[in-house]
């Protein structure tokens, strides 16, 4: 070996030597998360972004990672305004998101259903890449988005992997989503971690899932479960922790995984409500390899990020935030919510719907059935559980009360045998069985509010009613058997086997709440065909334009239906009304 050779052999192991000697090190990182904000980004972001700014300051720059989990376009007026009134500012959302300095988001259902030309438009505004792995571009057969995005914080490589939950054809209309498929979360997850550990070599491989954590609740099919997230950390090898969202749930658990070991799995509330803070310390060896892992996690509420703000004496960071972003914006957004849309003569409380019919719905069925074409009979729920309009002018932010969803509004063709077993469904999942006078006639379940006070076992957006027929919900009859109905609301015979044709919304009849395919039986693969008319835009902007356009609207009651047995009903409708909404009348 020559002398050039020697000296460059001696040097090479020399180098070795000194990083195989190199001390152990500890990294601690920090993770925050949202998800599920619904479009609350200047309510909620400038007190979470202060709070990030402050585990930044504490822990040092590039420690802290910020994710969310979808569901950031719809549920709130100011991502409407955006996603569809003022089409060429940079969207609020985007830019709330950008300001508040996120590094990687996922997508959820309720921004595919603002259609692809905004959700596509915020996706490019967006200064972080967001991510849907089994999001498939039917053309191309690849991810619509980005899979999965590589983070560099403090020596340590993270991989994130995006999933959504595959049930979105169950609630949004095709035309939304066009061109595109949405794969098992299970599925990809095989597909992907063992391509993101071969190509990557990441320290750490986070989960960041817009879908529930309980696989029990949402739709099943032969091919997908809507609420996967607990699923793919028992059933993939390879996640060192799962951030999801979808369901709204407050939680934070342990899961074991394939080899025995277990991860976290956490997600919190909607509207930034709750911000999952996740802790994670690594230990490397002298070769830069991770030895040990410690991850723990907690939800912190607005008042715990605000004390917290307060004691590090930021207190007036989250409030000054708040006032500084985006004031034109801002004017704006208020400007459209102030805007005149018509006089309502009486007042008219969604609470009422619980318990038999309210000039509530029956407004939402009345207007339905003039949107659509020629149906016979409605379908509508209450939708956010306990909004008031007040008599007098309304103004759009009224709207917001009445219709909280950007559903559209389908007519579609249903035989009279699947409308009874579509409300038999509805009722089972609203109304108890009564076995004596004393018995909820409501299904309650403590387990909702922490056992403090009960609260309503299932999602009241599912508790359809009708008009158009005249019917008794018996609470002392079994599970479907509680619908009986006597006729048409004009006193024709109501048949059970001709055909109608029913006003729903959209999220209804793409099989949202499975009351047309589980409950009435129709195919899923069959429901599009049962589609006579579709309305097209949302049915809050045609609520809007309708009685803008008569100029006033009365609001009935149309008392087409009632819970029995007469003797039972009565008291028990009062003892539960008092638990659901104590001294509200």
């Amino acid at each position: 070996m020559n002398k050039t050779l020697a000296a460059l052999f001696a040097a090479f192991v020399m180098t070795v030597t000194a990083c195989t000697n190199q001390p152990a090190t500890t990294v601690s990182l920090r993770i925050l998360h949202t998800s599920d904000v619904h479009g609350y980004v200047l309510d909620s972001l400038p007190r979470i972004a202060a709070y990030a700014d402050l585990c930044r300051r504490q822990m040092g720059e590039g420690s802290v990672v910020m994710t969310d989990g979808g569901d950031v376009l719809q549920g709130h007026p100011a991502a409407y305004y955006y996603n569809f009134v003022d089409t060429n500012s940079q969207h609020i959302v985007a830019a709330a998101m950008n300001r508040a300095d996120y590094d990687v988001a996922a997508i959820g259902n309720h921004d595919i259903e603002t259609g692809r030309p905004v959700f596509d438009r915020w996706i490019s505004e967006c200064g972080f890449p967001v991510l849907g792995a089994n999001i498939i571009d039917k053309k191309t057969g690849e991810p619509y988005l980005k899979p999965y995005e590589i983070l560099e914080r403090q020596g340590v490589r993270i991989a994130v992997l995006g999933l959504i939950t595959p049930a979105i054809p169950n609630w949004v209309p095709e035309v939304l989503w066009q061109g595109l498929r949405f794969d098992d979360m299970l599925t990809a997850a095989r597909h992907w971690v063992p391509i993101i550990q071969e190509r990557e070599r990441p320290d750490l491989i986070i989960g960041l899932f817009h879908s529930g954590i309980d696989e029990t609740n949402g739709i099943h099919t032969d091919d997908y479960c809507e609420n996967e997230s607990r699923l793919v950390a028992q059933q993939v090898e390879g996640f060192d922790l799962i951030l999801y969202g979808h369901d709204h749930r407050r939680n934070i658990e342990r899961v074991a995984t394939p080899s025995g070991d277990s991860i976290l799995a956490i997600g919190p509330t909607s509207t930034g409500a709750c911000l999952c803070q996740v802790d994670i310390s690594l230990r490397k060896d002298g070769r830069g390899r991770v030895v040990e892992r410690q991850i723990d996690g907690a939800l912190l509420s607005a008042a715990e990020m605000d004390a917290a703000l307060q004691k590090a004496g930021r207190s007036e960071a989250a409030a000054a935030l708040a006032d500084a972003w985006f004031p034109e914006a801002k004017v704006s957004v208020d400007n459209y919510m102030k805007e005149e849309v018509g006089i309502f003569d009486a007042t008219v409380h969604e609470r009422d719907a619980f318990f038999g019919p309210s000039a509530f719905i029956d407004l939402i069925h009345d207007l339905q059935f003039e949107l659509s074409d020629g149906a016979q009979i409605s379908f509508a729920a209450p939708l956010s559980f306990n909004a008031t309009i007040e008599a007098g002018m309304t103004h759009v932010s009224d709207m917001f009360a009445l219709y909280k969803y950007e559903n559209y509004l389908y007519t579609m063709r249903l035989s009279g045998r699947e409308v009874r077993d579509f409300l038999e469904m509805s009722y089972d999942l609203w109304c108890n069985t009564m076995h004596s006078p004393d018995d909820h006639i409501m299904l309650l379940d403590s387990v909702l509010d922490g056992g403090r006070r009960l609260g309503l076992k299932n999602m009241a957006f599912n508790f359809d009613s009708a008009a158009g027929i005249c019917y008794t919900v018996d609470a002392s009859k079994p599970d479907g058997q509680k619908v009986t109905i006597l006729s048409m609301e004009d006193g024709t015979p109501f048949d059970l086997t001709r055909d109608y044709l029913v006003a729903l919304n959209s999220y209804r009849g793409n099989g949202g709440g499975e009351l047309l395919t589980r409950g009435a039986g129709i195919p899923l693969a069959e429901l599009p065909q049962r589609v006579v008319a579709s309305t097209d835009h949302d049915l809050r902007y045609h609520l809007i334009e309708l009685i803008r356009s008569r100029g006033s609207v009365t609001p009935r009651k149309r008392s087409n239906w009632r819970f029995t047995p007469d003797e039972w009903a009565p008291a028990a409708i009062a003892r539960d009304r008092e638990i659901l909404f104590p001294n509200q009348k």
